[in-house]
């Protein structure tokens, strides 16, 4: 899996825009709306999430329409899964051992 989802989802801004983009599509006002940054910090996080795969832009006039990806965040949800097995698999060995050493 590319890291390039991990990055684009590491900043809060980032992950706000994902989270409302997550109801549907929105325009590019709609996603960033009351995030308390400048339009050109909207802008490169936009484009880092678009370099990423995460999110798409339809330009229809003058009004952009951003959309979510979802293969790309099932790609995360997937080697989140993965790893949560592993860890609670790990850790009910660990709890097993403290249990017998007892």
């Amino acid at each position: 899996m590319a890291n390039d989802t991990f990055t684009a989802l590491a900043h809060p801004i980032r992950r706000e825009i994902v989270e409302r983009l997550s109801g549907g599509a929105a325009s590019v006002g709609e996603a960033s709306r009351g995030l308390g940054v400048s339009k050109p910090t909207i802008s490169r996080h936009l484009k880092l999430l678009e370099e990423a795969g995460v999110v798409v832009r339809v330009v229809e006039g003058r009004t952009h329409r951003l959309g979510l990806r979802q293969e790309a965040l099932g790609d995360v949800a997937e080697w989140i899964e993965v790893q949560r097995t592993r860890w609670t698999r790990l850790f009910d060995v660990l709890g097993d051992f403290l249990e017998e050493s007892r």
